[in-house]
């Protein structure tokens, strides 16, 4: 993860069992966004690549899996406890 941009990949497994790449997805930070702490800029990829490839996942018969190698996600795993800030 970087302070300027958000990255990653759609790909699939193939009969042959090797994966290969269906798109690429790769998006500037905006000012404000480049302020998020950490775990907030990796869900925000998450959710930009979903909303960007959902018209390939949405018809598919296939299950898809998210993957992602930061530990910094587990961060929304946890109640949270909010402040005033946080809430409006």
């Amino acid at each position: 993860m970087s302070d300027y941009a958000t990255g990653g990949v759609l790909s699939m497994e193939c009969k042959d069992r090797k994966w290969k790449l269906v798109a690429f997805l790769s998006k500037s930070l905006n000012e404000t966004e480049s302020n998020y702490e950490i775990h907030d800029k990796e869900m925000l990829a998450v959710v930009r690549e979903l909303e960007n490839w959902r018209h390939l996942l949405k018809g598919t018969k296939y299950k898809f899996e998210v993957w992602t190698d930061h530990k910094n996600l587990e961060y929304f795993m946890k109640a949270q406890k909010l402040n005033w800030r946080q809430a409006c």
